[in-house]
């Protein structure tokens, strides 16, 4: 048998204190999940719809929608209000000072967030509070008072979606700061109230007086005794309101509910003769103004910054409040104050924009509406060289004030001219490669057929003498 080698290494020792294993330090950022893995997808690639609550306005609502945009713009500026836009990302402790705990925008509908430097912020529920802050954030204390301002802006509230209620909704508005004087309050129900009217839409003002802040806390005493007493009577919401905001009871519209705060105390009851007074002369202004109006005895507006003259509008034919206001505000002479001003008083009021839309075409309905054509002038091409054209006199015409009708994108004049007659307009101007080398415009009259030629450098005073403008 060959013999084996014996080795001559010494056996090597395993020591039993082990050396420590040095990780090595990644250069590289941490990779951020991605957020597609949480989003649920279509099954529809590119498919999307809009998030619940919320609403696109299209070109079929535009008209409507520009038509109350103009009309509020109008007699905001009649009233010599002046315009204002605010954030719409807030502090949220803003609107849980101004509006208060225990309201159901604060503790059930603001949309709340915290951003990347760990503030609290949401989005704003309504406008008067980001009014306020703005009106002591740039000193307009110092400005000569009253300060009046008016805005038109989306509001955000996670509310159970219906008719009329979006959880991205819409506001006109205006607010009247650094005056305590019950004409303010009345122009203001004047400008809600003529607003609605302006649009076609009969209205109907629900009004009442809270009294001052002391007034309200003797009479919320009495209230929340008498609610005890009926508990067993109220709805469960109720119920749950009697402790935390009692207020918010009277505004209930549950039919369980209603009775019960058609036999409670009235807080008209509770006002001081200071209080009294001031309700009365708003009322006398509203006569003198033959505002039509009813007194509410339950309506509270239970927001925690409201104090004496609180106001609701609703269409005139709807008797059941449960249909939902036009809009509606009041005095809110603590609010400057909570949110660290002066002591300053103020009133305002806001319309839901798309609840009147809801009620304009409720009453078109009602009456059998039929929107009347558009009339006015088309402005028709046919050629390339026409269509560029055409783009200098539509702008042309429009410094000198003049809006025509046309369609740029259709080549075909027979189009054009169907569309003409379609929007019922009284002449068509038409210009092809003869009238572009010509330096001429030709004049259709839609209803005889007859043409005739014009000079392009008389084409504005043409437009003018065929839409009946004064030149």
């Amino acid at each position: 048998m060959p013999r084996q080698k014996t080795s001559t290494k010494k056996p090597v020792k395993k020591s039993i204190t082990k050396k420590p294993v040095v990780k090595k330090t990644s250069t590289k950022k941490p990779v951020k999940k991605s957020i597609t893995k949480h989003v649920k997808q279509s099954s529809v690639p590119g498919s999307y719809s809009t998030v619940r609550g919320m609403k696109d306005i299209t070109p079929k609502d535009s008209i409507d929608w520009m038509t109350i945009y103009h009309t509020a713009e109008s007699i905001a500026h009649a009233y010599n209000f002046s315009y204002v836009e605010t954030p719409v990302v807030e502090h949220a402790q803003l609107f849980v000072r101004s509006i208060g705990k225990g309201t159901d925008v604060v503790d059930k509908e603001m949309y709340l967030f915290e951003d990347r430097d760990g503030a609290k912020l949401c989005l704003r529920p309504e406008m008067t509070a980001s009014i306020a802050r703005a009106y002591i954030n740039h000193g307009m204390q110092s400005l000569p008072q009253p300060v009046k301002m008016w805005y038109w802006g989306s509001m955000f509230r996670h509310d159970r979606p219906q008719a009329g209620r979006y959880r991205q909704f819409h506001q006109f508005g205006c607010e009247t700061v650094g005056e305590h004087s019950p004409i303010v309050d009345a122009e203001l129900i004047s400008v809600a109230y003529n607003t609605i009217r302006d649009l076609g839409i009969d209205a109907m003002v629900h009004i009442n007086s809270i009294g001052t802040t002391e007034e309200r806390e003797q009479y919320i005493i009495e209230l929340v005794g008498y609610l005890r007493s009926k508990r067993s009577y109220l709805s469960d919401i109720s119920k749950q309101r009697i402790n935390k905001n009692p207020l918010r009871v009277l505004d209930s519209k549950d039919e369980q509910d209603v009775a019960v705060i058609q036999e409670g105390p009235q807080i008209i009851d509770w006002l001081g003769d200071a209080s009294k007074r001031f309700f009365m002369s708003v009322l006398e202004y509203l006569d003198e103004l033959s505002i039509p109006y009813v007194l509410d005895s339950t309506l509270v507006r239970g927001l925690d910054y409201y104090s004496d003259t609180v106001f609701e509008i609703f269409p005139e034919d709807k008797e059941d409040k449960s249909q939902g206001a036009l809009g509606g505000g009041g005095r809110y002479n603590p609010l400057i104050q909570q949110l660290g001003g002066q002591d300053v008083p103020g009133s305002g009021f806001s319309l839901g924009i798309e609840r009147i839309m809801i009620a304009l075409k409720e009453k078109r309905d009602k009456e059998q509406y039929v929107a009347p054509q558009l009339g006015g002038l088309y402005l028709a091409q046919l050629g390339e060289q026409a269509r560029k054209r055409t783009l200098y006199i539509l702008e042309l015409l429009r410094r000198e004030g003049i809006i025509v009708h046309h369609n740029l994108a259709k080549p075909s004049l027979k189009v054009q001219l169907e569309k003409a007659n379609k929007i019922n307009v009284s002449h068509t101007l038409i210009i092809g490669q003869k009238e572009v080398q010509d330096g001429t415009v030709l004049i259709r009259n839609m209803e005889s057929g007859i043409q005739e030629i014009v000079d392009q450098k008389k084409i504005v005073n043409v437009a003018k003498k065929l839409l009946g403008i004064q030149k």
